[in-house]
């Protein structure tokens, strides 16, 4: 999966973290499987002392957060009694004095620390550490997005029988098809988002792998949306919660289906998603 370690979220929220609290230096990591995370991101730097530091629960700055799980800021990192010294090196190589760190905190589990730093032994005010916080939080719901992409896409992934398939795997299968539709809508990456419609695509193609098409008949080709409208009928969904799932208005939803219905040449909803499913545009 295209970033798939998230890099370039934690990216985004850094340079965020900087713009909105003034911060010169933001720097930051997420865990990738084991107790430590490393530093793997850095921004307004100039050595490369942080890059790839391994930090333990407990130990420093961002190792208290880890283990307390709760924003914490020292006005001059050096000589402050409130943390534990081990990376003391790193961070004078950089020449940083006053510091914030957060936690990256999604559905309960720690995933990361973000860093913000003065050169300066300065106690941060407010703003430094609402945007710290709230980059944090952008970055949370970042990866709960991207953790829901990687399991729905597992399951586009499982070979799906051609031949009498069992009605609770394809049940699955749709249910996966139209939450990975609806969620391409807020990934922000786009290589991610194409790999989720790829997947999407692979997903419907699979229902009319066997099935013959009719002499002289074209294809039917559907926008993007009215595909998204549909999947979301097709799983029984009423205009207005479909209207919700996608975020536009019933009366968008209304026009998309309309839209939809005359190319595939059905008079009603379920013999839309029927076509749909022949056209190999729905799984």
């Amino acid at each position: 999966m295209a970033d798939s370690d998230g890099s370039g979220d934690v990216r985004a929220s850094l340079l965020r973290m900087r713009r909105r609290g003034g911060l010169p230096v933001a720097f930051g990591g997420l865990f990738a499987g084991s107790r430590q995370f490393r530093i793997s991101e850095l921004t307004g730097t100039t050595t490369n002392s942080l890059r790839g530091l391994a930090v333990t629960p407990g130990n420093g700055l961002g190792g208290k957060v880890l283990t307390v799980s709760r924003p914490i800021s020292v006005a001059d990192y050096p000589t402050s009694r409130a943390i534990s010294h081990e990376y003391d090196g790193a961070v004078s190589a950089e020449g940083l004095r006053s510091m914030l760190a957060v936690p990256v905190v999604v559905r309960g589990r720690v995933r990361g620390v973000l860093y913000g730093a003065l050169r300066q032994p300065l106690t941060l005010g407010d703003r430094a550490l609402s945007a710290a916080v709230e980059a944090a939080r952008a970055l949370e719901q970042s990866l709960a997005v991207r953790d829901e992409a990687e399991r729905l896409m597992d399951v586009a992934q499982r070979p799906t029988p051609a031949a009498e398939p069992d009605p609770a795997l394809w049940e699955e299968v749709r249910e996966a098809h139209v939450d990975l539709r609806a969620l391409a809508h807020r990934v922000s990456d786009p290589q991610l988002r194409q790999e989720i419609l790829s997947a999407c695509g692979r997903l419907a193609r699979a229902s009319s792998a066997g099935d013959p098409v009719p002499p002289g008949r074209r294809p039917v080709e559907l926008s993007p949306r009215e595909v998204d409208v549909l999947a979301c009928v097709a799983s029984g969904a009423t205009n207005s919660a479909a209207a919700e799932r996608l975020g536009v208005r019933p009366e968008t939803v209304k026009s998309y289906l309309r839209s939809s219905m005359r190319k595939l040449g059905a008079h009603t909803r379920l013999h839309a998603v029927v076509e749909a499913r022949r056209a190999g545009l729905l799984p």
